[in-house]
Protein backbone atom coordinates (compact mmCIF):
# COMPACT_ATOMS: atom_id res chain seq x y z
CA UNK A 1 0.00 0.00 0.00
CA UNK A 2 0.99 3.41 -0.85
CA UNK A 3 0.75 6.36 2.37
CA UNK A 4 -1.18 9.28 1.22
CA UNK A 5 0.25 12.85 2.19
CA UNK A 6 -1.14 12.57 5.35
CA UNK A 7 0.98 9.79 6.53
CA UNK A 8 -2.14 7.08 6.04
CA UNK A 9 -2.58 3.89 3.85
CA UNK A 10 -4.44 4.71 0.49
CA UNK A 11 -5.69 1.25 0.03
CA UNK A 12 -7.10 2.45 -2.97
CA UNK A 13 -10.51 0.59 -3.15
CA UNK A 14 -13.06 1.70 -6.07
CA UNK A 15 -16.65 0.62 -6.17
CA UNK A 16 -18.40 -0.30 -9.84
CA UNK A 17 -21.46 -1.15 -10.09
CA UNK A 18 -24.24 -1.69 -12.64
CA UNK A 19 -27.50 -2.90 -11.60
CA UNK A 20 -27.22 -6.39 -9.36
CA UNK A 21 -23.17 -6.94 -11.08
CA UNK A 22 -20.04 -5.13 -9.53
CA UNK A 23 -16.43 -5.03 -9.32
CA UNK A 24 -14.19 -4.02 -6.44
CA UNK A 25 -10.75 -2.64 -7.00
CA UNK A 26 -7.95 -2.62 -4.89
CA UNK A 27 -4.02 -2.61 -4.28
CA UNK A 28 -3.25 -6.42 -3.80
CA UNK A 29 -5.11 -9.39 -3.89
CA UNK A 30 -4.17 -9.95 0.30
CA UNK A 31 -6.77 -6.85 0.74
CA UNK A 32 -9.54 -7.59 -1.66
CA UNK A 33 -9.34 -11.59 -0.50
CA UNK A 34 -8.75 -10.71 3.29
CA UNK A 35 -10.66 -7.08 3.94
CA UNK A 36 -13.15 -6.05 1.31
CA UNK A 37 -14.65 -9.58 0.32
CA UNK A 38 -15.73 -10.00 3.74
CA UNK A 39 -17.16 -6.62 3.93
CA UNK A 40 -19.43 -7.52 0.83
CA UNK A 41 -20.57 -10.62 1.76
CA UNK A 42 -21.72 -9.14 5.67
CA UNK A 43 -23.32 -6.67 3.91
CA UNK A 44 -25.46 -9.02 1.40
CA UNK A 45 -25.95 -11.19 4.41
CA UNK A 46 -27.66 -8.77 5.93
CA UNK A 47 -29.92 -8.55 2.58
CA UNK A 48 -30.55 -11.90 2.33
CA UNK A 49 -28.36 -12.10 -0.65
CA UNK A 50 -24.65 -13.54 -1.37
CA UNK A 51 -22.65 -13.32 -3.49
CA UNK A 52 -22.13 -16.21 -6.62
CA UNK A 53 -19.69 -18.22 -6.63
CA UNK A 54 -19.15 -19.01 -10.39
CA UNK A 55 -19.12 -14.92 -10.99
CA UNK A 56 -17.08 -14.02 -8.03
CA UNK A 57 -13.49 -14.26 -7.98
CA UNK A 58 -10.31 -12.06 -7.58
CA UNK A 59 -7.80 -11.92 -10.11
CA UNK A 60 -5.32 -9.32 -11.28
CA UNK A 61 -5.67 -6.38 -14.12
CA UNK A 62 -3.13 -8.22 -16.51
CA UNK A 63 -5.11 -11.33 -16.34
CA UNK A 64 -8.25 -9.42 -17.00
CA UNK A 65 -11.88 -10.63 -15.96
CA UNK A 66 -15.18 -10.40 -17.58
CA UNK A 67 -17.83 -7.21 -16.57
CA UNK A 68 -21.20 -6.22 -18.68
CA UNK A 69 -20.29 -8.66 -21.76
CA UNK A 70 -16.84 -7.00 -22.11
CA UNK A 71 -13.65 -8.47 -20.87
CA UNK A 72 -11.07 -6.13 -19.47
CA UNK A 73 -7.22 -6.75 -18.90
CA UNK A 74 -4.05 -4.20 -19.15
CA UNK A 75 -2.32 -5.32 -21.80
CA UNK A 76 1.29 -3.47 -22.07
CA UNK A 77 0.29 -0.46 -19.96
CA UNK A 78 -3.08 0.30 -21.11
CA UNK A 79 -6.70 -0.65 -20.11
CA UNK A 80 -7.89 -3.12 -23.18
CA UNK A 81 -11.67 -3.59 -23.33
CA UNK A 82 -12.97 -6.17 -25.79
CA UNK A 83 -16.06 -8.36 -26.14
CA UNK A 84 -15.94 -11.04 -23.71
CA UNK A 85 -16.01 -14.67 -25.76
CA UNK A 86 -18.76 -15.45 -23.48
CA UNK A 87 -20.77 -12.75 -24.78
CA UNK A 88 -19.27 -13.41 -28.40
CA UNK A 89 -20.36 -16.96 -28.09
CA UNK A 90 -24.14 -16.48 -26.71
CA UNK A 91 -24.60 -13.46 -29.51
CA UNK A 92 -23.35 -16.19 -32.01
CA UNK A 93 -25.92 -19.15 -30.34
CA UNK A 94 -29.12 -16.66 -30.69
CA UNK A 95 -27.74 -15.75 -34.37
CA UNK A 96 -27.54 -19.60 -34.88
CA UNK A 97 -31.15 -20.56 -33.27
CA UNK A 98 -33.00 -17.42 -35.45
CA UNK A 99 -31.57 -19.08 -38.78
CA UNK A 100 -31.98 -22.64 -37.39
CA UNK A 101 -35.67 -22.13 -36.35
CA UNK A 102 -36.78 -20.04 -39.10
CA UNK A 103 -35.75 -22.62 -42.04
CA UNK A 104 -39.55 -21.74 -43.89
CA UNK A 105 -39.09 -17.92 -43.94
CA UNK A 106 -38.29 -15.96 -46.75
CA UNK A 107 -35.00 -13.94 -47.07
CA UNK A 108 -36.96 -10.30 -46.45
CA UNK A 109 -38.41 -12.00 -43.45
CA UNK A 110 -35.25 -13.84 -41.87
CA UNK A 111 -33.15 -10.04 -42.32
CA UNK A 112 -35.95 -7.91 -40.32
CA UNK A 113 -35.25 -10.78 -37.41
CA UNK A 114 -31.54 -10.37 -37.74
CA UNK A 115 -30.91 -6.83 -38.09
CA UNK A 116 -31.86 -5.91 -34.47
CA UNK A 117 -30.38 -8.71 -32.90
CA UNK A 118 -26.89 -7.57 -34.99
CA UNK A 119 -27.31 -4.08 -34.53
CA UNK A 120 -27.77 -4.20 -30.65
CA UNK A 121 -25.02 -6.19 -30.51
CA UNK A 122 -22.52 -4.49 -32.74
CA UNK A 123 -23.54 -1.02 -31.00
CA UNK A 124 -23.26 -2.30 -27.59
CA UNK A 125 -19.46 -3.27 -28.29
CA UNK A 126 -19.05 -0.17 -31.36
CA UNK A 127 -16.87 2.05 -27.94
CA UNK A 128 -14.79 -1.31 -27.47
CA UNK A 129 -11.50 -2.77 -29.08
CA UNK A 130 -13.92 -4.76 -31.13
CA UNK A 131 -12.82 -4.76 -35.03
CA UNK A 132 -11.55 -8.57 -34.44
CA UNK A 133 -14.58 -9.34 -32.38
CA UNK A 134 -16.58 -7.77 -35.39
CA UNK A 135 -14.55 -9.82 -38.19
CA UNK A 136 -15.08 -12.96 -36.47
CA UNK A 137 -18.50 -12.54 -36.18
CA UNK A 138 -19.39 -11.30 -40.00
CA UNK A 139 -17.58 -14.72 -40.63
CA UNK A 140 -19.91 -16.65 -38.24
CA UNK A 141 -23.31 -15.31 -39.72
CA UNK A 142 -22.05 -15.68 -43.09
CA UNK A 143 -21.72 -19.94 -42.51
CA UNK A 144 -24.80 -19.61 -40.91
CA UNK A 145 -26.69 -18.28 -43.53
CA UNK A 146 -25.03 -20.12 -45.90
CA UNK A 147 -25.86 -23.59 -44.46
CA UNK A 148 -29.54 -21.76 -43.88
CA UNK A 149 -30.13 -21.05 -48.00
CA UNK A 150 -28.30 -24.71 -48.84
CA UNK A 151 -31.25 -26.38 -46.84
CA UNK A 152 -33.16 -24.70 -49.50
CA UNK A 153 -32.41 -25.46 -52.30
CA UNK A 154 -30.12 -28.95 -52.01
CA UNK A 155 -30.53 -29.70 -55.77
CA UNK A 156 -29.46 -26.19 -56.67
CA UNK A 157 -25.59 -25.24 -57.37
CA UNK A 158 -23.50 -23.21 -54.88
CA UNK A 159 -23.06 -20.82 -57.61
CA UNK A 160 -27.18 -20.42 -57.97
CA UNK A 161 -27.46 -19.98 -54.21
CA UNK A 162 -25.15 -17.64 -54.08
CA UNK A 163 -26.17 -15.29 -56.94
CA UNK A 164 -30.03 -15.79 -55.14
CA UNK A 165 -29.16 -14.61 -51.68
CA UNK A 166 -25.95 -12.38 -51.97
CA UNK A 167 -25.75 -9.14 -54.21
CA UNK A 168 -23.31 -6.30 -54.46
CA UNK A 169 -24.58 -3.71 -52.55
CA UNK A 170 -22.51 -0.65 -51.30
CA UNK A 171 -19.23 -1.74 -50.46
CA UNK A 172 -19.54 -5.25 -50.58
CA UNK A 173 -19.53 -7.51 -53.35
CA UNK A 174 -21.64 -10.10 -52.11
CA UNK A 175 -23.86 -8.76 -49.39
CA UNK A 176 -27.08 -11.20 -47.69
CA UNK A 177 -29.75 -8.59 -49.47
CA UNK A 178 -33.28 -9.31 -50.46
CA UNK A 179 -34.99 -7.34 -53.30
CA UNK A 180 -37.60 -5.26 -51.91
CA UNK A 181 -39.86 -4.92 -55.46
CA UNK A 182 -38.77 -1.19 -55.58
CA UNK A 183 -36.58 0.55 -58.18
CA UNK A 184 -34.14 3.57 -57.59
CA UNK A 185 -35.01 6.27 -59.86
CA UNK A 186 -32.30 5.45 -62.01
CA UNK A 187 -33.99 1.87 -62.52
CA UNK A 188 -32.05 -0.54 -59.97
CA UNK A 189 -33.29 -2.51 -57.55
CA UNK A 190 -33.83 -1.57 -54.23
CA UNK A 191 -32.19 -4.05 -51.38
CA UNK A 192 -33.00 -4.64 -47.95
CA UNK A 193 -29.34 -5.75 -46.68
CA UNK A 194 -28.27 -7.33 -43.58
CA UNK A 195 -26.67 -5.68 -41.02
CA UNK A 196 -22.78 -6.18 -41.35
CA UNK A 197 -20.86 -5.92 -38.29
CA UNK A 198 -17.80 -5.09 -39.99
CA UNK A 199 -19.99 -1.70 -41.08
CA UNK A 200 -19.83 -0.42 -37.93
CA UNK A 201 -16.75 2.14 -37.15
CA UNK A 202 -15.04 2.08 -33.65
CA UNK A 203 -15.49 5.13 -32.03
CA UNK A 204 -14.02 5.34 -28.68
CA UNK A 205 -15.61 6.56 -25.69
CA UNK A 206 -15.22 10.31 -23.94
CA UNK A 207 -15.71 10.72 -20.64
CA UNK A 208 -18.25 13.39 -19.46
CA UNK A 209 -16.27 16.27 -18.14
CA UNK A 210 -16.54 16.81 -14.37
CA UNK A 211 -17.61 19.94 -14.46
CA UNK A 212 -20.14 19.93 -17.14
CA UNK A 213 -23.70 20.38 -16.31
CA UNK A 214 -26.69 19.46 -18.19
CA UNK A 215 -29.46 21.84 -16.95
CA UNK A 216 -26.83 24.84 -17.62
CA UNK A 217 -27.57 26.01 -21.39
CA UNK A 218 -24.11 26.97 -21.36
CA UNK A 219 -23.14 23.22 -21.85
CA UNK A 220 -25.83 22.46 -24.18
CA UNK A 221 -23.32 22.37 -27.37
CA UNK A 222 -20.98 20.21 -25.06
CA UNK A 223 -23.78 17.65 -24.76
CA UNK A 224 -24.82 17.85 -28.96
CA UNK A 225 -21.30 17.47 -29.55
CA UNK A 226 -21.52 13.94 -27.30
CA UNK A 227 -24.28 13.12 -29.11
CA UNK A 228 -22.89 13.43 -32.67
CA UNK A 229 -19.75 12.26 -31.34
CA UNK A 230 -21.16 8.62 -30.68
CA UNK A 231 -23.60 8.72 -33.97
CA UNK A 232 -21.11 10.10 -36.38
CA UNK A 233 -17.60 10.39 -34.82
CA UNK A 234 -17.18 13.88 -35.45
CA UNK A 235 -17.15 16.89 -33.17
CA UNK A 236 -18.99 20.15 -33.88
CA UNK A 237 -18.47 21.72 -30.20
CA UNK A 238 -16.14 22.84 -28.28
CA UNK A 239 -16.68 23.22 -24.62
CA UNK A 240 -17.95 26.49 -22.67
CA UNK A 241 -15.27 29.75 -22.91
Amino acid sequence: MRKSPAGRFNPKVNLVRYADDFIVTGVSKELLENEVRPVVEQFLRERSLELSPEKTCVTHIDQGFDFLGQNIRSWKGKLLTQPSKRNVHAFLDKVRTITRQNKALDQLALIRMLNPVIRGWVNYHRHASAKRAFNKVDRVIWKSLWRWARRRHLKKSANWIIHKYWHPVGRHKWLFAADTGQKTPDGKPVWFRLVNPTDTKIVRYRKIMGEANPFDPNWRPYFEDRVVFKKFGVHLHKRPS
